[in-house]
């Protein structure tokens, strides 16, 4: 038996690999020690043979709420991801695997490496609508690039995207990456429409250092970017630093900040009523803009989700809340589940990055219903 953490994004601790029935592992927390929760290794053993693999620290993880029900994610090829059989039971969460190759990665939810991350970069660029920016560095010296589609136009609409704020929110990204295909599909009728009335700003990973290093919410320094807005500094946060100042220069008329929950079976967006400039124009915008989404994806939903901010209480230092203060803009956060969509459930799979892609191709709809209203 063999067992390595030691990849982009990977996380786990070796604790006894004396028994196979009870391999003891712990989940390394991120820097600063405030968070844990994703893992990601490679487990080697015998063909044929059946393991236990049992996480001891689960119980006084970031949110021990989410292993309820939760599956653990595997594959053979790093391609195709499914659920392994999973429990939890007095702080430790046991995952059962009987091995039909040699090795199998298992993952809180499905990676979205690093070097995805760039091959999505070099792949959008050579569209002709399409140009990337260097905003600046991180902390650990990895690129914060961001994704420019359209000709700048004032006339037109600006809609910025950010996803994995938490890297271990590897959701995110995959949205991100249905979303961007559907986009700069040349035959596709809503993306022509979209981009002949609105110019797109995209950061598929506001967080590289985290994602990286294995972090569930965290960057390099150990801070939540998304308690960051503002007040971003470059010692800090300049992955937050470096967006708000570009946002200052182009402005923003829609933003959609992409994250995962740990603890919520269900697809669903946060909004801003919160803030002191709430009103019935905005109101009315995400009105339109739920009710489109829900249309367009069955997989969203309106019933579960987070409790709406008293009138004028809204955390400020969030990314959807600073931005619709600022800007004056629709603004939503929205929130897929690490374990399965309780709304159409899948035993095999639970939620997944093909669902995600599905829903990111979707938004893109509900971007079109709302951009007119815009402002």
């Amino acid at each position: 038996m063999r067992i390595s953490a030691n990849f982009d994004g990977g996380n786990i601790q070796v604790l006894s690999l004396e028994h196979k029935d009870n391999i003891q592992l712990a989940i390394r927390q991120d820097e600063g020690g405030e968070f844990y929760q994703w893992f990601n290794f490679r487990f080697e053993g015998e063909v044929g043979s059946s393991y236990t693999l049992n996480i001891v620290n689960a119980g006084s993880s970031s949110y021990p709420k989410g292993w309820q029900n939760y599956q653990a994610v595997a594959s053979y090829d790093r391609q195709h991801w499914f659920r392994l059989p999973t429990q939890y039971q007095d702080g430790t969460l046991s995952i059962a695997v009987e091995l039909d190759a040699d090795a199998i990665q298992i993952a809180y939810f499905a990676p979205y490496s690093y070097e995805r991350h760039l091959d999505l970069l070099s792949a959008v660029q050579v569209h002709p609508k399409v140009s990337l920016e260097h905003l600046g560095l991180t902390l650990d010296g990895h690129d914060m690039t961001l994704i420019k589609i359209g000709d700048d136009s004032d006339e037109k609409r600006t809609i910025w995207i950010t996803a994995r704020q938490h890297p271990g929110e590897t959701m995110a990204e995959w949205l991100v990456e249905g979303l961007l295909y559907k986009l700069l599909d040349p035959d596709d009728p809503v993306a022509k429409q979209l981009l002949d009335k609105a110019n797109f700003y995209v950061v598929p990973n506001m967080n590289p250092d985290g994602s990286v290093r294995g972090h569930l919410r965290t960057n390099a320094k150990g801070v939540n970017l998304n308690r960051e807005w503002q007040t971003p500094s470059l010692e800090n946060s300049p992955e937050v630093y470096y967006v708000v100042n570009k946002m200052q220069q182009t402005g923003v008329d829609l933003f959609y900040d992409i994250h995962g929950d740990e603890g919520l079976p269900y697809v669903f967006l946060a909004g801003c009523e919160g803030i002191p400039g709430w009103n019935s124009k905005l109101q009315s915008l995400q009105s339109s803009f739920e009710k489109a989404l829900q249309l367009v994806s069955p997989d969203f939903q309106t019933e579960f989700g987070y409790g709406k901010d008293e009138p004028g209480k809204a955390n400020l230092t969030i990314g959807s809340n600073w931005v619709a203060q600022t800007f004056n803009c629709l603004s939503n956060t929205l929130e897929m589940p690490f374990k399965d969509n309780d709304n159409l459930a899948d035993p095999m799979v639970g939620w997944s990055p093909e669902r995600c892609i599905h829903l990111g191709e979707a938004s893109l709809t509900a971007m079109l219903a709302v951009v007119d209203q815009l402002r």
